[in-house]
């Protein structure tokens, strides 16, 4: 079982997370936990990456966040615990561009933006500690 930094795997989580799906990568080594990053928009990360890091089966590619179920299934999963009346506005945000933004002024104006905020990330690190477990990575506490 190879270890993988907490903070590196988190970073490289939001990072990945950040745009759509497959505009960044993120890859941990499983030979030695080491997180390497890369970008379609960009060439800053191209210096110290291997050759085979998108072929060999020695590199894992951390998920984005749709790929745990952390994008709109999660923000209704929220509403449906906290906000049950308003599930069904929140459901048609989610199938127009802006949704995010939309759904936060929602929260904000409801008086449970930081709740989300907490829901959210208890969340993703229980998802990123069960995505570890599944591949066989420690996570290293820093």
């Amino acid at each position: 079982m190879v270890a993988v930094n907490h903070d590196e795997l988190s970073m490289a989580f939001d990072f990945v997370s950040f745009a759509a799906p497959m505009e960044h990568n993120a890859y941990v080594s499983l030979d030695t936990g080491k997180v390497y990053w890369t970008s379609d928009s960009t060439d800053a990360f191209d210096e110290d990456l291997p050759d085979d890091l998108e072929t060999s089966d020695r590199y894992l590619a951390i998920p984005h966040k749709s790929e745990l179920d952390l994008g709109r299934s999660l923000a209704l999963r929220f509403v449906a615990q906290k906000l049950p009346a308003c599930y069904d506005l929140v459901e048609e945000f989610f199938r127009r561009q802006g949704a995010y933004a939309r759904f936060k002024d929602l929260l904000e104006r409801e008086g449970v933006l930081e709740l989300w905020y907490s829901f959210e990330a208890d969340s993703v690190e229980r998802a990123l500690r069960q995505w570890c477990a599944e591949n066989g990575l420690e996570i290293l506490e820093t």
